[in-house]
């Protein structure tokens, strides 16, 4: 694969100069304009050399400009939401190498229209790193290059047939993966990309709705609890023809009522390890699954999925072992070689691949199947989230003697947060803990329920005694 993400967009400006690339409310860009604001934002930091450059910025024209010059530059841009905790979003920054950092004053002022900068990039140099959960109480980042990005461009293309006259909606936080789908999938195959105020992205799903509405939306790609919600109201925009969940289980219930209004509902599967997506599976038109859930589906174009018992050895279709995934979409890894690195490995065929850690099986159709996680991480809101690393963080307060969290799952089969604490003084309170999480954590990581225990239960060999833990019930949220 030759292209770049630069010159694969730098493709779609020589053939519709003048289509709409970007819509805020009130606002449009053309892809021509899109890629000269690009190039005046690259100008104020060309030829200083940075190998990774943040940015850190609300949703805008502006923000997508910025992830094109830092990728023309050849750098590799790391995002981070405004929102984010202080110390969290330091320490990306510095163990990314971040040499400078792009926000909404440093593109308040540019220089007038420059001559267009040379791509410095090439297909294998990174194109971004996304920090994820990890298990040593610090985030890692996943580095993927440019060839990973226009192969899921590609494979997306391919499946769902995108390009002009095709509305995405940009919903997504831009530390996760499905804001890559959002934004790459869209403006590397000619569609419009329609970014919605904060007020739209932090309201109830009526509010999103009436904005896809207003601004044509074809196509939106979200979790399965945007799906749930408009399951429950009835409610999409007229135009829908595209829509797409990820990031965690979905269940019949989710999408019962959706079913047969005349767009397509697909359920994908993929860690951020591997761009994005692995695999897909249409399942508006598909039975679900004996325990409710649907198949994850078939690789995408570029990707192959394998599942290996532990000694790395495929199993018979029906068997249950880890998912594998090798091919284009393979991230490059993770920065400063943390434990996890040893999940990318080399198959006996000499293929580079990634064991994700998820369980699952190849059913009679081809269609695979996701049971569960091998280790402790879970999904809350579509986010892969360590335990572990809360736990280690609610230690860290002052406020706790001992703590530990623990991943429950609710009536739906969704994942939810509960801390175990025993305060380290009488004049403690929760608040004050969920304070100092607030400081360290995003806050879909802080525990939903904080219990208060005199003492935590032991084995007798002095181990927490997990069974011994009072559950906090939660209600499931899809009706």
């Amino acid at each position: 694969m030759n292209d770049t993400i630069y010159t694969r967009f730098a493709a779609i400006v020589r053939k519709c100069p003048d289509a709409v690339a970007i819509v805020e409310d009130g606002r449009s860009i053309t892809y021509s304009e899109l890629d000269r604001l690009a190039d005046r934002i690259l100008a104020k930091f060309a030829g200083n050399g940075y190998k990774a450059v943040g940015i850190v910025m609300t949703h805008s024209v502006e923000m997508i400009a910025a992830m094109f010059a830092v990728l023309k530059s050849g750098a590799a841009y790391v995002p981070a939401e405004p929102s984010l905790p202080e110390d969290r979003r330091r320490y990306m920054m510095e163990s990314a190498g971040v040499g400078l950092v792009i926000t909404d004053d440093f593109c308040r002022e540019l220089p007038d229209d420059e001559p267009s900068a040379a791509d410095r990039s090439t297909p294998d140099s990174p194109a971004y790193i996304l920090y994820t959960s990890g298990t040593t109480g610090r985030p890692k980042g996943v580095i993927v290059e440019n060839h990973s990005v226009v192969n899921y461009a590609e494979a997306f293309e391919a499946e769902f047939h995108v390009g002009p006259g095709d509305v995405m909606l940009q919903f997504s936080v831009c530390a996760f993966d499905i804001f890559v789908e959002e934004v790459f999938t869209t403006l590397l195959n000619g569609a419009t990309l329609a970014i919605p105020p904060k007020s739209v992205r932090d309201g109830d799903v009526d509010t999103v709705i009436d904005f896809s509405e207003r601004h044509g939306v074809t196509e939106i790609s979200g979790f399965p609890y945007l799906l749930a919600d408009m399951n429950r109201h009835l409610r999409y925009p007229s135009r829908l023809r595209l829509l797409i969940s990820g990031g965690d289980v979905v269940r019949e219930s989710f999408i019962n009522r959706l079913r047969g209004r005349g767009f397509m509902i697909y359920n994908t599967y993929g860690p951020s390890e591997t761009t994005v997506c692995a695999t897909y599976q249409r399942i508006d038109n598909a039975p679900a699954l004996d325990d409710g859930t649907f198949p994850v589906g078939r690789p995408v174009k570029g990707v192959d999925v394998r599942i290996l018992d532990d000694r790395l050895r495929e199993v018979p279709a029906g068997d249950v072992g880890e998912i594998c995934i090798f091919g284009e979409g393979v991230s490059h890894g993770y920065l400063g070689n943390p434990p996890e690195q040893a999940n990318f490995t080399v198959w006996h065929d000499g293929r580079r691949m990634y064991r994700s850690g998820d369980i699952g099986y190849v059913l009679p159709d081809g269609n695979i199947a996701f049971l569960h996680r091998r280790d402790k991480q879970v999904m809350i809101l579509g986010r892969r989230v360590e335990p572990d690393e809360v736990e280690n963080i609610l230690n860290e307060s002052p406020c706790v003697e001992r703590g530990i969290v623990r991943a429950n799952l609710d009536e739906q089969g969704l994942a939810y947060l509960t801390a175990y604490i025993v305060l380290s003084h009488k004049y403690c309170k929760v608040s004050d803990i969920r304070a100092f999480l607030a400081s360290k954590l995003a806050d879909y990581m802080i525990p939903e329920f904080f219990v208060k225990m005199e003492e935590l239960p032991l084995t007798p060999r002095g181990k927490i005694d997990h069974h011994a833990l009072p559950v906090v019930m939660k209600e499931g949220r899809a009706q």
